[in-house]
Formats: C-alpha cells, structure tokens, sequence
C-alpha cells in the first residue's frame, strides 16, 4: 500500500495488499485566500488516507468547477492546475476506493445540477451499508449515475433530486436515510456543508482561518494549512458556512463508535481523535504490549513507519534497547509498473531492506501494527533469520483481525483473513516466528482513553454498531452488480450525469448530452 507518510509495510503483492485506508476529505471557505492551492495542501496531508485517486471543487460564486484524476495527489495537480480553480470555496478528496471501483467515473468530488441550476460536489469519507436501497430510490426518483458505482455518487443525485428545496433542507431530508459511516463535505455555489453520521465512525474535525473556515479528516491537515483546531464535527451534525458565518443543525441524535483502527494505524501520528494524540496512543499501546508479552530479547525494532511508536512503548516498558533494523525505501510509492516474476519474489525487499549489522546474532523483536493475510511478516522473518538473528519474536500493536470492515476501511474478505482460521500459535507457526504477541482489546481500548462503549471495534470482535444489510447486499463492489438489476438506471444518456474530463476542469450540466459541459454559458468539451 504507497503510503503518504512513508507507511508501506502492508503492500508487498500489488494484487494482495492488505488494510486499505479510508479517504481523506478537505473543505475551505475562505474569500480571498487561494481556496485551490490551500485544498491541495491539505490533501497533501491527507495522501496516506487514500492513493487512488484525488480532485478538488472549486466556486467563486457564480458556478462550480471540478478537476479530479486517477493518481496521486501530486500527480494529479500542478500549478497551472491550480492557479486555474479560482474561487473563495472548495472542498477536496483523495481515495482509496470503498464502494466501487478504481476508476475515473467514481473519483471525487461527485457532481451533479438540479433541474433549477444550482451545482452539488460532494466528497466523502467512510462507507454506506444501505447503498442497494440508495440506488434503487435513484432509480425511482428517474436519476442515473453515468457509470459511476460508488455510494457518493448515489447520495450526491439524492441531494440534487429535491430543486423545491436548498441544499441544506435537501440534506436534513436526506442524511437520516442514509446507513453507514459517513463524514461529508459538500458544497453548491455559495456554501459549505459538513456532515458525520451519528455514530462518528469517521474522523470529521472543523479548524479557523484567519480569514475563513476549514474542515478535514484529521487535525494534521489542519495543522499544515496553518488552521487552528476549533472542534470535532459532532457524530448525527450538519454544518454549514457561508457569507453569513457557521450555523449547525442536528439530523440524527449522536450514538459515538469512532473507528478503533485510526489510532492502530490509519490515522496520522500528529493527529488527534477524541482529544487523545495518535502517537502516544500508539506508544501506550507497546508499553501494555511489553506488559501482556515480554520476553528476554537483545533489541527492539518497528516495522517502519506505522509500527514505531508503538516499538518505542515496548522498548520503555520492557527496558530492551530499541533500535533499526529494518530501513525502508521512502520513495516507492503506487506501483503502476509490476515487477517481474524474479523481482515478485524479491518482493519486501523493494521497500524494506535489513539492516545487517544490527541484527546479526542478535535476538529480535519486531513490532507491527496488525497482521492481515500475514504475507508482509512471513517475509520480514525470513528476512531478519537471512540476515543473522538468533531469533525472531513478532509484537503487534492490535488485536487479531477476525472481521470485515464495512464502513470504510477495505480488509481482504474473512476468508483470506489469517486470524479467522488459526489461532495465535498457528499463526505464529504459519509467518515463522518464535513467539507471536498480540495486545489485548482491553489494553488496546485503554491505550486510546476512550470508552469501549463509544468505539467501534468491529473488526476485533464482529459487534457490528451499525446493521449490515442480509444477503450479499453489502461489500465494495455492491452497486456493480445492483446497477445491472435495477429498472430505469444510468445508461440511457437522458440522465444529468458527472462530466468526465481528464485533461481539465469539468463544469456539470443539467439534463444536456453527456459530452458536453455547460458553465456560465460557456461549452467546454471533454471525454466521452
């Protein structure tokens, strides 16, 4: 998995990466500031939430204008790029796709007009569990969604299939029916909204400009635009900024279960949740490691990067030395070109090297953040045992993973998961460890001075806070397959449909051919 912050442990196989991040959302209101460039930056942030693709939407008041493309943040955006999303509010995206998949049609922002001319871009964060449901009702309301599969897609022509109503009253009718972990920032021409599902499963934090009002995924982007942290978005709460300042309303009364998962590993470091900083969660979390499971050892190494806070508790507590022995390639990052067979088998070796001399006769343990399929620790013991360790002894900063996540956060299915079928000590046998620690819910739950009641474990131990759907309705491909089943779908072109464009900005139009975009007047072609 590339990762913005150098956390690369996880994606040895391209075809079988492990935990993907949720996206990464980024809004601005802020006249006279460079709305675009701010975006960029704060997405920039935000990359190791999302590597697939990112975009930005942008309005200066009179229309709203996108520019999205598969890639990364810094691929996809230049300063012409930049220079050329004029405007005094914009909101951002960079994904790791959830529900649909990798492609043009469902990076974001999504966009859509309504019949009465006024412009919705959306970007979101998490995932719905209701998305059949959702689709059909698109269906019903005669809207399509012109290849796209994913649920923003579906939420974004709800929004707009309400013209008798604003934006804001379309979005308290429509956010209560919505199920699943949601933290949205959208906009129309002249307002930013906010919202997050009212269990707050999903990070969503608001910050003040000096001259304007930002929301993002987590406080670090924040930090880098130079914003201060004014407050959490509250779980089940809209906002909403314009000329006229910041109003709030409630749509859902909040029921918080914030992803346990973001203080293991996705979030940043230098990001806090909950008022608690990831990187001493991460640091407690190896104390209570080296507490539930010593053992005499010479040195403590992290798997870089996501595994070092947490290598560092275990070296206080346990008062072995902490030290490298891992280094890490800081620049391999998506890989669009495959490796050969022969350079397959390499595998770890592109993005983690040993380091031979701290090793060698040595007795190692190496702290990890989670296992998955157990691919990356398998090859990292075979590595330190190549490079002269006495032994081997595996840390991890997380329970087992047993389940699924179906609100963001894109594990292998259950099947391919290795702590579904083996217990600890199969596992252990299986990546060929000597020992294998995991810490304990209970010590992970208190490393994060959150209630167990008020997070959302499910992937530790299937409590599910949020109904999942019976049958196969649920799962990242989901709207691939009820797209083809349901009546009245996108595809017949009468459909106002999100403009594609790959080589410049896209400005939606109302009800017109699908080929064409229609700004102010103006036509501006672009890819079919």
């Amino acid at each position: 998995m590339p990762r913005g912050d150098g956390r690369l442990s996880h994606e040895l196989d391209p075809q079988r990466p492990g935990p993907q991040d949720a996206c990464g959302v980024f809004a601005v209101w802020a006249p006279g500031e460079e709305v675009a460039k701010l975006s960029y930056f704060g997405l920039y942030a935000l990359q190791h939430r999302g590597q697939e693709a990112a975009g930005i939407a942008v309005s200066d008041g009179s229309g709203v204008v996108v520019y999205k493309d598969l890639g990364l943040v810094a691929q996809v955006f230049d300063e012409p790029t930049l220079a050329s999303l004029r405007g005094h509010l914009a909101i951002g995206h960079t994904r790791y796709s959830t529900t649909g998949g990798s492609t043009w049609e469902n990076a974001q922002p999504t966009i859509r007009a309504t019949v009465t001319g006024t412009t919705i871009a959306l970007a979101h964060n998490g995932n719905l569990v209701n998305t059949a449901e959702l689709a059909r009702e698109v269906s019903a309301r005669g809207m399509g969604v012109d290849g796209s599969t994913s649920d923003t897609a579906l939420v974004t022509a709800l929004l707009a299939s309400r013209p008798d109503l604003s934006v804001e009253a379309a979005a308290l009718e429509v956010l209560p029916t919505l199920r699943g972990a949601f933290s949205f920032v959208f906009m129309d021409e002249t307002t930013l909204y906010a919202a997050r599902d009212p269990h707050g499963v999903r990070p969503l934090v608001l910050g003040r400009l000096e001259r304007g009002w930002v929301v993002a995924s987590e406080t670090a982007a924040l930090d880098i635009v130079g914003a201060s942290v004014v407050r959490e978005v509250e779980p089940g709460e809209l906002i909403a900024i314009d000329e006229h300042g910041l109003r709030s309303a409630r749509f859902a009364a909040p029921e918080p279960k914030g992803c346990l998962f973001e203080y293991v590993y996705i979030a940043r470091p230098d990001t806090t949740i909950a008022g608690r900083n990831v990187h001493a969660a991460r640091v407690q979390i190896g104390r209570k490691l080296a507490e539930e499971h010593p053992v005499e050892a010479d040195l403590v190494i992290p798997v870089p990067e996501s595994g070092t806070p947490a290598a560092i508790g275990y070296a206080e507590a346990s008062g072995i030395t902490y030290g490298a022995g891992l280094v890490k390639n800081a620049y391999v990052g998506r890989t669009f070109i495959q490796p050969s067979q022969t350079l397959r088998q390499l595998g770890i070796r592109l993005k983690l090297n040993p380091l031979r001399e701290n090793v060698r006769g040595k007795r190692i343990v190496v702290v990890d953040d989670s296992i998955v399929r157990g691919n990356t620790q398998r090859a990292i013991v075979r590595m330190l045992r190549e490079a002269g360790a006495l032994e081997v002894h595996v840390r991890i900063s997380s329970p087992p993973v047993n389940w699924p996540c179906f609100y963001g956060i894109d594990f292998a299915t259950r099947a391919e998961l290795l702590a579904n079928g083996l217990d600890t000590d199969g596992i252990r046998r299986s990546i060929g460890a000597d020992t294998l620690g995991y810490v304990s819910l209970t010590g992970l739950i208190a490393a994060t001075e959150q209630p167990k009641t008020r997070l959302c474990r499910a992937c530790f131990d299937g409590e599910y806070p949020i109904e999942l759907p019976a049958g196969n309705l649920v799962g990242k491909h989901v709207l691939e397959g009820v797209g083809r089943r349901v009546a009245g779908g996108a595809g017949d072109g009468s459909d106002t449909v999100e403009q594609e464009n790959l080589a410049g900005p896209v400005s939606p139009a109302p009800a017109v051919s699908p080929y064409v975009a229609v700004a102010g007047g103006a036509e501006t072609s672009h890819r079919p």
